[in-house]
């Protein structure tokens, strides 16, 4: 099964949608097969106690409920993105954080995201299913029983372990729980988000199974923006789906040994 491979540029354009294009081009270029954002409505998602909180921004300082909405795109923006994806050969979704949002996103797509913030709001989860013929979750800042709950009300078809620490640490990453999924939710798909520095512990998630890889994509680190510095940038992200695609050719069948072309040339010169 050919692994698919997802970039998430999140909210790391700060509102242009002409950064959210040069990593479209970057995603495509890299060879992933999805690009992701992240669609809020923020009057809704913006919890009461910090909207009216003082921020320091690049555009100076603002409450924070000015800057959610200062960064959202809408109607405009999405028709303009999906008119520049149309003939590229990559796909653009989101992850939707209301019920407004996967309403929205509806009109563009059949596959949404329920983000590791929200697995426990199963109206949104029960919602975007119903809206969904692909439908995802992330696993993280939940325990056993919240995502059994999830899986219960939404039937996802892909469950993706994560940790939700922006950069995760490497003792965290806890990547047998991707073999824990697999075991346990027969029949479903496993993924794995990352949001670790590096790229190697996500080629072994690729390796124990997960069948959908997600990072964050920035074209640079140091860009202004929480995500940012646990995102991979373009040189890093043609690396990891070259990895990948790689790990797929390597990891061959499930089957009884066999010999291949290059042995059985090396066996008739070296076995008497």
């Amino acid at each position: 099964m050919k692994t698919k491979i997802i970039a998430e540029i999140g909210i790391n354009h700060n509102g242009d949608i002409n950064l959210a294009k040069k990593m479209i081009d970057t995603a495509e270029l890299a060879g992933c097969d999805y690009v992701k954002l992240q669609k809020r409505t923020p009057d809704v998602c913006v919890p009461e106690h910090q909207k009216d909180k003082t921020r320091d921004t690049p555009w100076g300082k603002m409450t924070y409920i000015d800057y959610k909405h200062k960064i959202e795109f809408g109607k405009v923006e999405y028709d303009e993105l999906y008119r520049y994806t149309t003939n590229k050969e990559i796909e653009l979704f989101a992850s939707a954080w209301d019920t407004e949002s996967v309403d929205f996103m509806s009109n563009y797509t059949n596959i949404s995201k329920i983000p590791s913030a929200l697995i426990n709001d199963i109206q949104l989860c029960s919602y975007a299913r119903n809206k969904s013929d692909i439908l995802l979750i992330s696993t993280g800042m939940s325990n056993e029983e919240e995502i059994e709950a999830c899986i219960s009300a939404c039937n996802p078809d892909v469950i993706m372990h994560t940790n939700s620490t922006y950069p995760t640490p490497i003792q965290e990453l806890n990547l047998g729980y991707i073999t824990w999924l697999a075991n346990k939710w027969k029949g479903k798909e496993i993924g794995y988000s990352g949001h670790e520095y590096g790229l190697t512990t996500t080629f072994a998630a690729t390796a124990m199974g997960a069948t959908w890889i997600e990072r964050h994509i920035t074209l640079d680190r140091t860009m202004w923006g929480s995500d940012q510095v646990a995102s991979v940038e373009p040189q890093g992200l043609m690396k990891l789906c070259k990895g990948i695609r790689d790990i797929e050719k390597a990891l061959g069948g499930y089957e009884p040994r066999k010999l291949f072309p290059g042995e059985i040339l090396k066996l008739s010169t070296l076995r008497k």
